[in-house]
């Protein structure tokens, strides 16, 4: 039996440059927790990135980076 979003999840990390303490963390995951679509998401500030897990059907990449960079913050490149 599948879920009610359609087909499963997919998963992207997102390369993001301005991130500097707890605080850039946690506004990050906000706005991407905020989503409809979004499963789960950790963030990592060492290491400059966020992994999401979404679902397509529901929500894009580019969604997913509109949202960083609507925080405050800029994705510098993206792995699927």
């Amino acid at each position: 039996m599948g879920c009610c979003c359609g087909p499963a999840s997919r998963r992207v990390i997102l390369k993001i440059q301005g991130m500097s303490c707890e605080h850039c963390k946690r506004s990050v995951e906000a706005a991407l927790k905020g989503l409809d679509g979004v499963e789960k998401v950790a963030v990592d500030v060492g290491g400059g990135e966020a992994v999401v897990d979404y679902y397509p059907a529901r929500l894009t990449v580019e969604e997913l980076k509109k949202a960083v960079v609507e925080a405050g913050y800029e994705v510098s490149s993206v792995v699927q």
